[in-house]
C-alpha cells in the first residue's frame, strides 16, 4: 500500500504538473484571444457552470473511487449501478437550464450576453459527468495514470480548438466565443472518455444482467453521494450567488457595470488561477490519499490513516510555503510572464498567505471524504457558505470597491480550515 501510495502520488504531481502548464498556457492564449471583456463575461458564467457540473456529477465519482477502493464489491457493477442515476440527474438539469438560462443571464447576473453561453452548458453537463464517473473508478483501483493521461490529451484538445477557432469567432461576435469556450469542454471531455475506456481491463465483458442496477450498490452509492453532493452544492451555491451579490451590492451604491466586469475578470481570471497554480499538488497529494486512507480507516488502521494525513500535510506544506513567499515577493512578474498585465499583484500580495491555508484544506476535506465523515463535510460546507454570504454582502457595503470580496474569500478560506482541522482530530479521539 505504501509504494502504490507514493507512485500514485508521483504519478499525479508528473501528470498534474503537465497539465497545470497546459491549462496556463490556455488561459494565457484564451486572455489574449478574447480580451478582458471576454475573461470578464466568462468568468461571470462560471459559478453557474460550477454549480450545474457538482449537480450532474452527483458525486458519483467520489462514491464509485470509496466503495471499490474497499474492495468489497463487484466494480462493474457498482459502476453500471451508477449509470441511470448519472443520466437522470443530467436529463434534468439539462431542462432546467433550457428553461431557466433567460432568467439566469437577464435578472441574476444582469448580464444579457451571458444567455447563449450558458444554453451552452446544458450539452456539456453528460459528457463532464461520465469522464468524471469513469476516473472515480480508476482512483478507486489507485491507477492513476488513466486518469493522468485523459487529462493531458483533453488539455491539449481544448488548446489546438481554441487556437484554430476563437479568433474566426471573435471577428463575429464576442459571444459566439464566449459560448465556445464552454462548448469545447464538451469535445475535449469526449475525447477523455474514449481514452479511459481503452484503459478499462482487456478482458472487460458486459453481460445484460450487469446493465440491471443493484439495489444494494445503488443504496450504498447514494449513502455517500447524497451527504458529499450536499456539501458540494452548498459551496457552489454559495459560488453561483457571489457574482450576483457583487453585481447588485455594487451597482446599488454607485459603480459601474465595466468596474464590476473589469475587476471581477481580473480576480477571477488573473489572481485565483495564479494563486491556485500550486494546488495541483496539493490535489494530487489528496486523490491519492483518499482510496489510502478509506481503505485504512475502514479496516479500523487508524494509526496508518494518521501516518498518511500527517504525510499529506506536510507534502502540502512544503509546496505552498516557497509559493507563498514567491508570490508575495515577485507577483508583477507571474503576472506579467503569463497575462502580460501586472493588473491584481495588489491582491495578490494580500491573499498570498491566506491560500497557504487553502493548500491544506484540499488533504483535509479529501481525507473527511475517505473516512466516511460526509456529515463532518456537509456541516463545515454549510457554515463556510453562509459564513462567505454573509460577509461578502456586508463587506461589499463598505465602499471599497471589490475588497470586500477579497476579503470574504480570506475569511472563508481560515474558517474552513480550521473547521475541517477540528473534524480531522475528532475523529480519531
Amino acid at each position: 500500500m505504501k509504494e502504490k501510495f507514493i507512485k500514485s502520488t508521483l504519478i499525479l504531481i508528473i501528470g498534474g504538473a503537465i497539465t497545470k502548464v497546459l491549462g496556463m498556457v490556455i488561459k494565457i492564449i484564451m486572455t489574449r484571444l478574447v480580451g478582458l471583456e471576454g475573461i470578464g463575461l466568462y468568468m461571470l458564467i462560471f459559478p453557474t457552470f460550477s454549480l450545474f457540473m457538482s449537480m450532474s456529477q452527483l458525486s458519483l465519482p467520489v462514491s464509485i473511487s470509496k466503495l471499490v477502493s474497499e474492495e468489497k464489491y463487484n466494480n462493474k457493477k457498482l459502476v453500471f449501478s451508477s449509470f441511470p442515476i448519472m443520466m437522470i440527474t443530467n436529463l434534468i438539469l439539462m431542462v432546467i437550464i433550457l428553461c431557466c438560462a433567460s432568467f439566469f443571464a437577464n435578472n441574476l447576473l444582469n448580464e444579457p450576453r451571458v444567455y447563449l453561453p450558458i444554453l451552452a452548458i446544458s450539452l456539456v453537463l453528460p459528457f463532464e459527468a461520465l469522464s468524471n464517473l469513469l476516473r472515480g473508478y480508476f482512483f478507486g483501483k489507485q491507477r492513476m495514470f488513466p486518469h493522468v493521461v485523459s487529462h493531458v490529451i483533453e488539455q491539449i484538445i481544448r488548446l489546438v480548438l481554441i487556437i484554430l477557432v476563437i479568433p474566426t469567432l471573435m471577428n463575429k461576435n464576442i459571444i459566439y466565443a464566449v459560448t465556445f469556450l464552454i462548448l469545447v469542454n464538451m469535445v475535449s471531455e469526449l475525447t477523455s472518455i474514449f481514452i479511459l475506456l481503452l484503459f478499462l481491463p482487456k478482458n472487460t465483458t458486459i453481460k445484460k444482467s450487469d446493465l440491471i442496477p443493484s439495489s444494494t450498490n445503488v443504496r450504498n452509492i447514494l449513502n455517500i453521494s447524497i451527504p458529499t453532493t450536499g456539501s458540494r452544492l452548498i459551496g457552489n451555491v454559495g459560488y453561483f450567488l457571489e457574482p450576483i451579490i457583487i453585481t447588485f451590492v455594487l451597482t446599488t451604491i454607485g459603480y459601474s457595470n465595466t468596474y464590476i466586469l473589469s475587476e471581477y475578470g481580473i480576480i477571477s481570471g488573473y489572481v485565483m488561477p495564479l494563486l491556485l497554480l500550486p494546488s495541483f499538488f496539493t490535489t494530487a497529494i489528496s486523490q491519492a490519499l483518499i482510496p489510502v486512507i478509506s481503505k485504512s480507516y475502514s479496516n479500523q488502521n487508524y494509526s496508518y490513516t494518521k501516518k498518511k494525513l500527517k504525510q499529506g500535510i506536510l507534502l502540502s506544506l512544503l509546496i505552498g510555503i516557497p509559493s507563498t513567499m514567491i508570490f508575495i515577493l515577485f507577483p508583477e512578474f507571474f503576472l506579467n510572464l503569463i497575462y502580460h498585465t501586472t493588473e491584481g499583484s495588489e491582491y495578490i500580495r494580500f491573499l498570498a498567505p491566506i491560500f497557504l491555508l487553502h493548500y491544506l484544506e484540499t488533504p483535509l476535506s479529501s481525507s473527511l471524504q475517505a473516512m466516511g465523515k460526509a456529515k463532518e463535510t456537509f456541516l463545515s460546507s454549510l457554515k463556510t457558505t453562509i459564513l462567505r454570504t454573509i460577509s461578502l454582502f456586508l463587506l461589499l457595503f463598505l465602499n471599497i470597491g471589490m475588497w470586500g470580496f477579497v476579503l470574504s474569500l480570506s475569511i472563508s478560506i481560515i474558517y474552513t480550515t480550521y473547521t475541517n482541522f477540528r473534524y480531522i482530530q475528532k475523529s480519531f479521539n
